[in-house]
Parts: structure tokens; C-alpha cells; sequence
């Protein structure tokens, strides 16, 4: 993965609680997602410098579910910067600390971040400092996934 810059990346962690799980003990996505959506913020926020506003979540993958007890690893990076849009790309690790043992990835998403100024208008951004080849490779993909989106809007 390379290094990268404390700009942009961040990793946060958090004991899920009964009061953020169902009656049978399984996680609410929703409660994932605000996590996700919070690690988003500051990874984005950190490297434009400035306020952000999510602008849109791609490519959710519940991959298996979060019970009760679980810590889960929330890690995001930039990947992509367009002209005021960045894109982080977020994980969620689990660990069951009560057994012991790593559960591994539970989610992945990617989430595109909008740096607006005092206005709440898109502010020019610092673009991504890319470090090695696999950084390029993903900065690459997110520049289709941009590219396409572009095309979407209606």
C-alpha cells in the first residue's frame, strides 16, 4: 500500500455496543456507515484543508456481519482528487476481543467528499501527492469512477 501521507489517511477504532445493534445482536449498517462517514469527513477535511459535505457513497460491500463486543477498525485514504472532490476509499477490520481472535474485513465503501468554502460553495483543492506506483494505479481508477459519475448526472 505504501506510505501515506498523515494528510491523507486516518484510522479510527470503536467497541460496538448493544445501542448499536438489532435485537439479535448484529451491528445496524447505519451505525457502520456513520462511522465510516465521520473517518470520511476528517480524512478528506484533513487533507483539503478546509470544511467538507459527503456527496455520494459507491460501492458499499458488506462483506459479513458486526456483532455486539466487536472493535471494529475504521481506515480511510484519499485515493482521488478532482478539482474540489475527493474520494476515500474506507475500510472496516473487525476483531473479536472477547475470543481472542481477527475476524478481518467486514466492509468497504468509497466515498466522495466535497470541499466548499465559507459559502458552502466547491473550493479548489491541494491535489494528492502520490508516493508509489500502487497509490498511482488506484489515483487511476478513481479517475474512471469520476469520470463516470460525470456522465451520470442528469
Amino acid at each position: 500500500m505504501g506510505k501515506l501521507s498523515s494528510k491523507s489517511a486516518l484510522t479510527l477504532g470503536q467497541v460496538m455496543l448493544p445501542s448499536h445493534s438489532n435485537v439479535a445482536g448484529n451491528v445496524f449498517g447505519g451505525e457502520i456507515l456513520k462511522l465510516m462517514d465521520s473517518v470520511a469527513y476528517a480524512v478528506a477535511m484533513k487533507h483539503s484543508e478546509s470544511n467538507v459535505v459527503t456527496a455520494r457513497i459507491d460501492e458499499i460491500m458488506f462483506h459479513k456481519p458486526i456483532l455486539i463486543g466487536s472493535v471494529v477498525k475504521c481506515s480511510g485514504k484519499v485515493v482521488f482528487t478532482g478539482k474540489s472532490s475527493i474520494e476515500v476509499y474506507l475500510t472496516i477490520d473487525v476483531d473479536d476481543i472477547q475470543n481472542r481472535k481477527t475476524c478481518g474485513r467486514a466492509l468497504s465503501a468509497y466515498f466522495t467528499m466535497v470541499a466548499v468554502d465559507e459559502n458552502n460553495k466547491p473550493k479548489i483543492i491541494p491535489q494528492l501527492e502520490l508516493i508509489d506506483e500502487a497509490e498511482k494505479k488506484e489515483f487511476e481508477k478513481g479517475k474512471e469512477r469520476y469520470e463516470k459519475r460525470k456522465l451520470l448526472k442528469y
